[in-house]
């Protein structure tokens, strides 16, 4: 009898452990996304996306189409699959919107879409990830997704976003310098006497 009270007893007692676990985790895994959102839009709104519109701006239609090679894609096509990426990755498979990315098209295209429309996508591709982002909640984060056939959470999924347009932004700015020989004056390190909302990353 004595044996069974005990069990009983540190049963209620790890369950009570458990709970005031969970309430202290649970703070601290809405303050750590919170902290990777407001990163994670910060990158895509403010770094990414204006960087890449100004190299469109550098160049002209044939040039945003141009292909050093056929193994390589032009910066028409990469802004496409920036554009397909975010949708399938984040609008869809953490939004819920339905996914009708067709991957393929994204590099089979010559174009030249217009530089407009191609920028016009992209921003409005970035306002639909980001809007997805801001109502995300911590719990969705940690959930697993099935995307792309890949099993991730949802963290997994946002920083593959985030790594995937950071990958490609370098290859277009590359491209742009490229093309017009001339530094384009995207990074900027704090100086030692600069103010604190300069050095910095989170916005």
């Amino acid at each position: 009898m004595l044996g069974a009270f005990d069990s009983m007893a540190r049963k209620r007692l790890k369950t009570k452990a458990k709970t005031s676990r969970a309430r202290k985790r649970g703070p601290a895994e809405a303050r750590l996304a919170a902290i990777c959102v407001r990163q994670w839009r910060s990158r895509l709104q403010e770094r990414f996306l204006p960087r890449i519109i100004e190299c469109l701006g550098h160049l002209s239609e044939e040039e945003i189409w141009w292909r050093p090679n056929e193994a390589s894609n032009s910066i028409g096509n990469l802004v496409l699959h920036l554009c397909g990426n975010m949708r399938q990755w984040i609008i869809s498979g953490l939004g819920g919107a339905v996914d009708i990315r067709e991957r393929d098209k994204e590099f089979s295209e010559r174009g030249p879409i217009a530089r407009g429309e191609l920028r016009e996508e992209l921003q409005q591709t970035v306002r639909q990830a980001c809007a997805v982002l801001e109502r995300i909640k911590a719990g969705d984060l940690a959930r697993r997704y099935r995307i792309q056939e890949f099993d991730v959470t949802g963290y997994e999924a946002a920083a593959q976003v985030i790594e995937h347009v950071a990958y490609h932004a370098g290859q277009i700015i590359y491209v742009t310098k490229l093309k017009r020989a001339r530094d384009l004056g995207f990074t900027r390190l704090p100086s030692a006497s600069s103010e604190a909302s300069e050095r910095r990353l989170l916005v």
